[in-house]
C-alpha cells in the first residue's frame, strides 16, 4: 500500500471510528434516559422493557442481513442506510409521544448500529489486510469510548439543567460527522469479492466446523462481557461503590487495551490472547463477587482487561483463518453476539429472582455473579483447545489491500 492509498485508507478509518462512537453513545444515553421516559410518558416497566429490548434485537437482525448486502449494494449503501436510521431515531425519539414511537426509535437505533457493525467490520479488514485483529482492536475500542463519551455528555447536560431533549441533540451531532466525513468517499469491494471466492463458497466456509465452533465461543465472550454491564447497578449494589462509575472505569479500560492492543498481537497469536482473556474474565468475576471499596475497582480492572480483547479478537481471528466466510462471516459473528443478549440477560434475572427467593440476607448480586464466572469459565476450555488446534497454522491471505476497487458505490 503506498502513501497516498494509506492516507485514503486512514481517512475511511477515521470515519468508521466516530460511526461507532455514536453506537456506544447511543447504548449509554438511552439507558440514561429510562427514568426521564417512565416520567414524561407513564410508562410501566414492561414497557420500558420492550422499548429496550427493541435496540438488542435491532442490531443483531441489521447485522445478520447486513452481511450479504454488503456485496450486493457495498458499504457506502449500507453506511447511507446507517445514517439515515441514526437520525431518523433521534428526530422520532425527541418528537415521541409515547411507547410506540420510542420503540421504533430505539428499533431504528439498534438496526443502524447492527448496519455499522456490518459496513465497518469489513471494510477494517479489507484496508488493513495484513494486520486485521490489531486494527480491529483499535476500531472497536470507540465503542467503550462513546458509552464514556454518552455518559459524561448525559451528566453534564443534566447537571445544566438542560432536558434529555439535549443528550438526544448531542447523538445527533456526531452522526452528523460521521455523516460528513463519509460523504464523497469511495469504498473499496470486500477481500473476499477481490480474490474472486465465490457467493456459494463464502457459504459454504461459513458452515465449516471451525466457524461455527467461533459462533458458539462468541455466544458466550458477548454473554461475559455484556450481560455484566447491563446487570451492573443490582449485580453492586451492595458492593460499596457508585455502578455507573465502575461502569465507566471498566470501559476506560477497554479503551485503553484496545488502543494499544498492537504489540500484544505481535508477541501473543489471537487464540492465546483469547485464552488469556477468558482467564482475567471469571478471575474479575469471582474477585467481584467478593470485593467490596476500592477492591472492587481493582476487581473490576482484572475483569476489563479480559472482557477488552473478546468482541475484536474474535472478528479478527475469523478475518485472518477464515477470511473466505467473507463480510457474512463477520457479520453473522456480531449479529451472534449481539443475540446472545436476548438470551442470557432474562436468564441473569431470573438467577438474581430466585436467589433473592432462596438466600435470606445473602448478596444476591454476588451470587449472581459466582454463576456468570461460569462462562468465562467454560471459555478457558474452549479456547486452550483452540490454542492445541491452531499451534503451527497460519493467518491466511487470499487478497492485497485495494481502495481502488469499487463495486462499492460512494456514500
Amino acid at each position: 500500500m503506498n502513501t497516498q492509498e494509506r492516507a485514503y485508507s486512514n481517512r475511511l478509518f477515521y470515519a468508521s471510528c466516530v460511526a461507532l462512537i455514536v453506537t456506544g453513545m447511543t447504548a449509554s444515553i438511552r439507558a440514561g434516559l429510562v427514568p426521564a421516559f417512565e416520567k414524561e410518558f407513564g410508562l410501566d416497566q414492561v414497557e420500558v422493557g420492550l422499548i429496550l429490548s427493541a435496540a438488542f434485537w435491532g442490531f443483531p437482525l441489521a447485522s445478520l442481513f447486513g452481511g450479504p448486502l454488503v456485496d450486493i449494494f457495498g458499504m457506502g449503501r449500507l453506511l447511507v442506510m446507517a445514517f439515515l436510521g441514526h437520525l431518523l431515531a433521534v428526530v422520532l425519539t425527541i418528537f415521541a409521544d409515547g411507547f410506540t414511537a420510542l420503540f421504533i426509535a430505539t428499533l431504528l437505533a439498534g438496526i443502524a448500529n447492527g448496519l455499522v457493525e456490518a459496513a465497518c467490520n469489513p471494510l477494517v479488514a479489507t484496508i488493513f489486510n495484513t494486520e486485521k485483529t490489531k486494527m480491529l482492536n483499535r476500531f472497536h475500542m470507540w465503542f467503550p469510548a462513546g458509552l464514556v463519551i454518552g455518559g459524561i455528555l448525559s451528566y453534564l447536560i443534566t447537571q445544566a439543567g438542560y432536558g434529555w431533549e439535549y443528550q438526544m441533540g448531542a447523538i445527533g451531532v456526531f452522526t452528523l460527522v460521521y455523516g460528513l466525513l463519509f460523504f464523497g468517499k469511495k469504498f473499496p469491494v470486500t477481500e473476499r469479492v477481490a480474490a474472486g471466492v465465490s457467493t456459494g463458497s463464502m457459504y459454504k466456509e461459513c458452515l465449516r466446523p471451525l466457524f461455527l465452533f467461533l459462533i458458539f465461543c462468541m455466544l458466550l465472550t458477548a454473554s461475559t462481557e455484556f450481560a455484566t454491564g447491563q446487570w451492573i447497578e443490582s449485580l453492586l449494589k451492595n458492593a460499596g461503590v457508585t455502578p455507573i462509575i465502575l461502569l465507566v472505569f471498566i470501559n476506560g479500560i477497554m479503551m485503553v487495551g484496545r488502543l494499544f492492543a498492537g504489540p500484544i498481537v505481535h508477541r501473543i497469536a489471537p487464540s492465546g490472547i483469547l485464552l488469556a482473556s477468558a482467564i482475567l474474565a471469571a478471575i474479575g468475576l469471582l474477585w467481584l463477587s467478593y470485593a467490596n471499596g476500592g477492591e472492587a475497582y481493582a476487581a473490576a480492572g482484572v475483569f476489563a482487561l479480559g472482557i477488552c480483547f473478546f468482541w475484536p479478537t474474535m472478528l479478527g481471528f475469523v478475518s485472518e483463518n477464515l477470511p473466505k466466510t467473507g463480510a457474512v462471516g463477520l457479520s453473522l459473528m456480531g449479529g451472534a453476539g449481539m443475540f446472545s443478549l436476548t438470551l442470557t440477560l432474562p436468564v441473569v434475572g431470573a438467577i438474581m429472582q430466585n436467589a433473592a427467593n432462596a438466600a435470606g440476607g445473602a448478596d444476591v448480586g454476588a451470587i449472581t455473579l459466582r454463576y456468570l464466572a461460569v462462562l468465562p469459565g467454560i471459555l478457558i476450555v474452549l479456547f486452550a483447545g483452540l490454542m492445541v488446534y491452531m499451534r503451527g497454522r497460519k493467518a491466511e491471505h487470499i487478497a492485497p489491500p485495494t481502495t481502488k476497487a469499487t463495486a462499492s458505490a460512494s456514500y
